[in-house]
């Protein structure tokens, strides 16, 4: 009585179906059953380390550290002179001073969970917290990017049309410029992690690398991610490659704009620091996402690409830079003056 009571629920009918009907018929219910528990069962990833050695994770931890308070400190001293130092209320300095902020967060996302890690013995991430790692790691670097195109269009405006320049490059434009290189950047980043929320991820957990990105994440996942991929492509492709492109149309720009060969060497001279920068973002970030496949070559790109370059644009932009030094003494200079 009670096991036709029990068919009944499921839809089967004793009567007229013969047992290997009603065997058969169990069959596709209880692979239903076992995908989703896989399915289901999966809540967080184990992020790999770039050594399983206890006594290397110790020594990586401290060099980690040590990188991540450097760069806290850099930016910060940077975001201070200047915020404080009249002589830099310019635009490229207010373009120089949100390229430090980003340099603020941009390993503030990745780093404090990797030292986390080389210290734990789980190196399991969320998977909620794994998603929102990599938005805002697409995110940062996608604005970092955008904003770089920018001060490459600064430049070429400053060395072109030095007489116009403040009123080319006024208050409102240089504003609205930065929200746009932040909004396109989160825009960008938020439709892919939307369609990154819906993928199920199967008993695969383990995630090559110290942080999470969506490209590695596509490889966990038991949906179709071809439309995932493809979306991230395009938006790498217009995203990174477009502003470039951007890049290297206003030093082409430039250099047209200026027929002597000293005037070019000048002109490069005070761009030095901002090329220097986009030499480490890009050929950091290209090497990473392109040329390196997989395996302990794209862990050591990808970090110098959020981890080093970050403590690097400071120090790049206080030696290369004569106006930024010169603040830098005015400053220390009034702070030993207040205690004599």
């Amino acid at each position: 009585m009670y096991m036709n009571r029990k068919a009944k629920a499921l839809g089967v009918n004793w009567r007229h179906k013969r047992s290997s009907d009603v065997f058969l018929s169990w069959i596709p219910r209880v692979n239903i059953f076992i995908t989703m528990r896989n399915h289901s069962i999966v809540s967080e990833f184990i992020l790999l380390m770039l050594s399983a050695d206890p006594q290397t994770q110790i020594l990586l931890f401290m060099l980690f550290l040590v990188i991540y308070v450097l760069t806290l400190m850099g930016n910060l001293v940077m975001l201070l002179v200047i915020r404080t130092d009249s002589h830099l209320h310019m635009p490229m300095y207010f373009f120089l001073r949100q390229l430090s902020f980003l340099d603020l967060c941009h390993p503030t996302v990745t780093v404090p969970k990797m030292l986390e890690n080389l210290l734990s013995e789980s190196k399991a991430i969320f998977v909620e917290s794994c998603l929102a790692q990599a938005f805002f790691v697409f995110a940062t670097g996608g604005t970092e990017a955008c904003l770089l195109a920018v001060m490459a269009y600064d430049r070429y405006v400053a060395i072109s049309s030095p007489l116009l320049y403040g009123q080319v490059m006024s208050n409102q434009l240089c504003v609205g410029m930065v929200w746009g290189s932040w909004g396109l950047a989160f825009v960008d980043a938020l439709i892919n992690i939307l369609l990154a929320v819906n993928l199920d991820y199967c008993e695969d957990q383990t995630l090559p690398h110290f942080s999470c990105e969506l490209s590695s994440l596509f490889p966990l996942s038991c949906s179709d991610t071809s439309t995932n991929f493809t979306l991230l492509l395009c938006s790498s492709v217009l995203h990174f490659f477009g502003t470039f492109i951007m890049i290297v149309f206003s030093y082409v720009r430039v250099v047209s704009a200026i027929s002597s060969t000293s005037g070019r060497s000048k002109a490069f001279s005070t761009c030095s620091s901002h090329l220097t920068t986009v030499i480490l973002f890009y050929g950091s970030g290209f090497l990473s996402y392109l040329l390196a496949t997989s395996g302990s070559r794209l862990e050591m790109v990808f970090l110098k690409y959020s981890v080093v370059t970050p403590m690097l644009n400071p120090l790049v932009y206080s030696l290369q830079n004569k106006e930024v030094k010169t603040a830098m003494r005015r400053i220390l200079r009034r702070y030993v003056n207040s205690f004599t």
